[in-house]
């Protein structure tokens, strides 16, 4: 075997058509907010079949915009996954509404649908639900409970940009999609988001309220007509993404279908070599499901295996042999910040804390070598026995 570097965890590779992209937009003179952008929510409300896409510079900007255009009232109920990123608990808290935690289903790491229901009070509004790994909620029954007791629905599509549930694009079920195409990403703009929603109003003032609250961005008050004064229409936010950033993205949403393929490779190969090591591997059941293929997730408990190794040790271990990997994630009530502000005690969360405690995920890019992935899957053997 080859001499191995090490290997990062969820590194990039940028192209030579992405350089081509951005030298194109630096030459240009312009690498702000302008053509670039659109051109890129343009590609994307095309691969997502839906009329509206509003590029942001992150999810957790995306997450805390649509959930101001929800118009709900102060401190109104919001339902959360207790397993996700901190944005997404933190999107709610900065809306100044009350974030209520939910229990996750063991096999698909995904809010457990029948916790929602235990949870659902009178000052329930409304629900996030998480697409965790690249694998669809349960959308079916989770828009049923919606419609029923009248939530507003947004959905956290951080991990799962290609994924579908029943030939459905996800991020097209609820009110509002937000995605994310920070570095680790399927897609990446080194730091940048996107919004979709089927509804033009509510795109045409989170447009405005992601740059100022302004009526025009500065491309559209520049043309061959001449200037266009702007107005500030709202107090809104610096949210918006670049020319620069979107560069980055506008090939790669062009190449988003063979990135997915191997990246379905990449996640076989681990599922078929892992299968007899006594760890939990990813929930693989994707019936009327595309699944993203974000991360490919191994649960570790130190009683399963030989050399009696529990996650933070494997972890160490794999660092020593140049590999690097990734915790997705804690649960929230172990952080000691919404410990301390909510009193959410972890064991009230059976589910997520054992799955926050015993997740590790394995680096899975479409830019693996063979000679890598082999070098993955031996130190994975070597090292759980």
């Amino acid at each position: 075997m080859k001499k191995i570097d090490y290997i990062t965890f969820g590194k990039p590779l940028i192209t030579k058509n992405q350089f081509k992209e951005i030298y194109s937009t630096l030459e240009s003179g312009w690498i702000g907010t302008g053509p670039k952008v659109r051109k890129f929510e343009n590609l994307f409300s095309k691969y997502k079949n839906i009329d509206n896409s509003i590029a942001v510079n992150s999810c957790t900007a995306a997450l805390h915009l649509s959930l101001l255009n929800l118009n709900l009232k102060n401190n109104d109920e919001v339902l959360v996954p207790a397993l996700t990123f901190c944005s997404t608990i933190n999107a709610v808290i900065h809306s100044n509404l009350k974030p209520v935690l939910v229990d996750v289903d063991n096999e698909t790491m995904n809010i457990d649908v029948n916790e929602i229901k235990k949870k659902i009070t009178k000052k329930t509004k409304a629900i996030i639900v998480v697409h965790l790994a690249g694998l669809s909620c349960d959308m079916k029954s989770i828009m049923n409970l919606a419609n029923r007791y009248n939530l507003k629905v947004v959905e956290d599509c951080a991990h799962a940009i290609e994924g579908k549930y029943f030939n459905k694009p996800l991020g097209t079920f609820g009110d509002f999609g937000c995605f994310s195409f920070y570095v680790t990403k399927n897609i990446t703009t080194a730091e940048g988001g996107m919004i979709i929603t089927s509804k033009k109003l509510n795109a045409k003032k989170i447009k405005s309220s992601a740059l100022h609250g302004l009526s025009k961005d500065a491309w559209s008050r520049f043309s061959d007509k001449g200037y266009n004064h702007y107005y500030v229409n709202d107090l809104g936010f610096k949210y918006n993404m670049t020319d620069l950033n979107a560069s980055l993205g506008i090939d790669q949403i062009k190449n988003i279908h063979s990135m997915w393929l191997k990246r379905k490779k990449v996640w076989d190969l681990y599922h078929k070599s892992f299968s007899n090591l006594k760890i939990k591997l990813p929930h693989n059941s994707f019936k009327n499901i595309k699944h993203s293929y974000h991360l490919f997730t191994i649960r570790i408990n130190k009683k399963n295996n030989k050399n009696n190794i529990n996650r933070d040790k494997f972890i160490q271990l794999m660092h020593k042999s140049k590999i690097g990997t990734g915790v997705h994630y804690l649960s929230i009530p172990e952080h000691p910040y919404y410990k301390s502000k909510y009193k959410w005690k972890v064991n009230d969360f059976p589910i997520a804390k054992r799955i926050g405690r015993e997740t590790v995920s394995l680096p899975l890019s479409p830019y693996l070598t063979k000679n890598q992935l082999s070098y993955i899957i031996k130190n994975v053997k070597n090292i759980l026995g």
